[in-house]
Formats: structure tokens, sequence, C-alpha cells
């Protein structure tokens, strides 16, 4: 039959798998900087743009939030059209959106450019994984492949602000976009070469209906949480909030009455497969709320240069790296279900470590501080995503890889959103009242610190009160990530089977 045939993915030679793994890792690494790398420019950008502090958080979440609320449509497209087609297309589109984005002139082009990246990215997250797991059939070698699938994920959020620090200490900020257009084109190539195409032979109907529940799912209650923590509850927000849970409820019951869903939603029933996705979610959520100033920290904070920032968060991006070579002795030893626990427990604990040592005098301490952080990520990231993939037939990977896809990228912006917000809150209690000011520069000062740093002398003491109260929330904040990590970690260890 011709389902066989199609449904048999393309066996590749062992060099010939680790060679297209190689591609799918540049696709994973070029979008995890790029959700990092404009954290360090914000000082920059915002001296050029004059954004707001709206504007900066639509900035830095709006990405994430395309790809979240695009991930479950492209993962079942994939399935459909073919994983390799879609990552090329996706990669062209994506070089293209990094283009318009580094010619920006205003904060609303950059937002738009954005948000067209995070829906270029979105074609190639969920394909980049599904081929992954139609490569390598055999478990062993796929855990080992996902390993360094996550780390290339992980490396990538946090080497970010290092590429940023090199771009930007020689060229201005629109050059952490324009670097992605030459590594786009570079895999477009190798990718038509290297890559093996795979499909679901028979999809079935694409259900345009339950696409377009999917996003109004997401993106009302992503928005009515950002609004709500930045601005305070009001009418607009539980509206949003409520038209995504009825979203939400309407997208549920049409699956569950479908032949052919956009997802099966009775996957999560089994405890391994809803257990790993709320821990994959869970973790990106602390780690990346607080990466978002963890940047700005450093510079306006600690008097970084881009660069130096770039090398500051260097420890986590190592230990994530790291990962790779403990994940399989951490599985086997403890199990999938404990390793995940304990790998949500050294996120907690550096989160802990990074609160207290970005009060202290020396850097040395709050760079400690970073190891288990990245360390714990990139275990959690490697396993949740294992279980995952692997409870699902590979001609429907897509689909799967999507679902848990959305969850960190669903996680990359409420985290954003919601403890980004909570920074941004949490700064502007802090500060003394500055009634001595002019009008422009009061709202400047109380807006964010970068735009305080923008109009203040550097000895103003209102600047240092600024930063003073900057560094508390941020240590609020931490603390804050880490008490959710922990929690994580308990319902990990309570769902996840050992095996």
């Amino acid at each position: 039959m011709q389902l066989d045939s199609e449904a048999r993915p393309q066996v590749l030679s062992p060099r010939g798998r680790w060679a297209a793994l190689a591609v799918l890792a540049i696709a994973v690494l070029v979008l995890a900087i790029d959700n990092t790398v404009l954290y360090l420019a914000v000082p920059a950008l915002t001296a050029d743009l004059a954004p707001s502090a709206a504007q900066v958080l639509w900035i830095g979440d709006v990405y994430s939030l395309a790809l979240a609320g695009l991930l479950v449509v492209m993962g079942s497209l994939a399935d459909r059209v073919g994983r390799k087609r879609l990552l090329l297309v996706g990669s062209a589109a994506f070089g293209a959106a990094s283009l318009l984005a580094a010619l920006s002139t205003s904060a609303a082009m950059l937002i738009v450019a954005r948000l067209l990246l995070g829906v270029a990215g979105a074609t190639l997250m969920p394909s980049t994984l599904s081929l992954l797991r139609n490569i390598f059939p055999d478990p062993i070698e796929r855990t080992r492949a996902i390993a360094v699938w996550s780390a290339a994920a992980g490396g990538g959020a946090a080497v970010g602000p290092l590429v940023g620090g090199v771009l930007l200490e020689n060229f201005a900020w629109g050059s952490v976009f324009l670097i992605n257009v030459p590594v786009m084109a570079a895999l477009v190539v190798s990718g038509m070469w290297l890559l093996p195409e795979s499909r679901d032979p028979h999809p079935g109907r694409f259900d345009l209906v339950s696409a377009v529940l999917s996003m109004v799912a997401i993106v009302p209650v992503v928005w009515a949480i950002k609004h709500t923590v930045a601005s305070g509850a009001d009418a607009a927000g539980g509206c949003a909030l409520l038209a995504g849970l009825v979203g939400g409820w309407a997208f549920v019951r049409r699956q569950r009455r479908l032949e052919v869903p956009l997802i099966d939603v009775s996957l999560f029933a089994r405890p391994a497969f809803s257990g790993s996705v709320f821990a994959g979610f869970m973790a990106v959520f602390a780690l990346m709320g607080l990466l978002f100033f963890f940047s700005q920290y450093l510079q306006l904070v600690r008097g970084f240069g881009p660069l130096a920032a770039g090398l500051g968060e260097l420890p986590s991006t190592v230990s994530a790296m790291a990962a790779v070579a403990v994940v399989g002795w951490a599985s086997r030893r403890l199990g999938a279900g404990r390793a995940i626990a304990v790998s949500l427990l050294l996120v907690a604990a550096g989160l802990v470590a990074v609160a207290v040592a970005e009060g202290a005098g020396s850097y040395f301490w709050l760079g400690l501080a970073l190891v288990p952080t990245g360390l714990g990520v990139g275990i959690a990231q490697t396993l949740t995503t294992d279980v995952v993939v692997s409870a699902v037939p590979p001609h429907k990977a897509g689909a799967a890889s999507a679902i848990s896809e959305t969850a960190m990228e669903l996680g990359v912006a409420l985290g954003i959103a919601i403890l980004g917000s909570s920074v941004s809150l949490r700064y502007r209690s802090a500060l003394p009242p500055a009634d001595q000011l002019p009008a422009e520069a009061r709202a400047a000062f109380t807006d964010s610190l970068a735009a305080a740093s923008s109009v203040l002398p550097p000895d103003s003491p209102l600047l240092v009160a600024a930063r003073d109260a900057f560094t508390g929330a941020m240590q609020t904040t931490s603390l804050a990530a880490a008490a959710i990590t922990f929690a994580a970690a308990l319902v990990a260890m309570r769902t996840i089977p050992r095996g």
C-alpha cells in the first residue's frame, strides 16, 4: 500500500542522520538566539526608537506570542505538506522578516517585524522536532539527538546575549537581526541536500475552525495576563481572559468530536505526557521571565558593556550544554520522572542563588548561581521533549512536537508577560518621588530603568535610587520564579513515571 511507503521515513546512514541533526540544530539555535539576543539591545534601541515600557515588553514577547499561537497549526500543517518543505519555506521567511526588523525606524515597525518573525519561526519549530523523531527511530539514539537539539535550544537562548554583545560593541542594534539573513540562506541550501522529507500519508482534512480556535484560546489569555499585571484588573482584561477560556473550551470540545483532530487531546490523559508538557512549560516560564531583564540589569545596574554583559551570562550557556553529557546518566539512574523533578529543583535553587547574588558586590557569585539554573533547564528540556515526542507514532510527530513547542513558547510569552510585568510594577512602586524633574523626564524615570538612564546623569541620586529599585524588583521576581519552579518539581515527581 502507498500508506506504508509514505509513512516510513527515509532511512539515512549514521553519518547522514547526524549531518541532518546538525542542520536541525542550527535552525533551533538561530530561533533560540533570536528569542534572547534582543534583550541585550534594549538599552540601544530605547535610545534610538524611544519606545514606551509597554512597547518594550511587546517587542520582547510578541515574537513568542505569535509562536505560541501558531505552533499547533503549523505542526499539523507540517504533517500534511511535508516537514522539510515547511522548514525550508519558514527559513526563507525568517530571513526576510529579520531584514525588516534590522531596518525598523520606529517601535511600532519593530513590533510588526517581530510578529512576522514569530509567524515564520512557528513554521520551523515543529518541523525540526518532528523530523528528528523520524530520522532517529532508535529510542536510545533519539534521546541523544534530542539532547543535542535541547542543548542548541538552551544554549542558543543563553548565547544570544553573547552574540548580541559582540555585535552591539561594533555595530548598530539592527545587526542582531541582520546576522540571521546569511545563516538562514545557508540553512535553506544545506537543508535541501541533507534533510529527508516526511509527512503523514493520510492526515485527513485540515480543520480551519480548529486552527482559529487554537489561536483564540492562547492569544487573548496571554494579553489579558500581561494587561492585568501592568495596568490592573479592568473590563478589557476580564473580557480577553473570558474570550480565551471560552475559545479553549470550544477548541477542546471540537477536537474530541473530530475524526481527525488538530490535536489529540486524549494524550493529556497520560500522566507522563501531561506532566512532561507542564514541567517543560514551567521551566521555561521561570527562566525566560527572568532573562528578559537580566541583560538590562548587568548593563544598567552593574555597568557592564554589551559584550561584557553577554559574557556575564556565559555560565548558563555552558551548563545548559553540559546537560548533553549527564542527561542519559540521570535518566537511567533516576528514571524520567525523578530526573525531571531533580532538574527543576536545580533551577529553583539557582534562581534563589541569583536573587541573593544580585545584591552582592562581586559578579563571581552571580555567575556561579547561573550554573545550576542552566544545567537544570537543559536536562528538563531534553527529558520532557523526549517523553512527549516518544508518546506518538512517527507519522504524528508534527502534532506532538507542536504540543511540546507550544507549551515552551507559551512559557516564554507568559514568563515575559507575568514576571517581566512584575519587575516593572515593583520597580515603579519602589521609586522615590521625583517632583523636581520636568514632566517628560519624570515620565521616563517612572517608566523604566532604561528610560531613566537615558534622561538622568550617571551620578544622579535619583538614578542611583532607580537602580536600587530595579535590583530589588529583580530579586523579588527571582524568588517568585524559584517558588513556581519548586512547585513544578513536585508536580513532575507525582505525575511522570520513572520509566
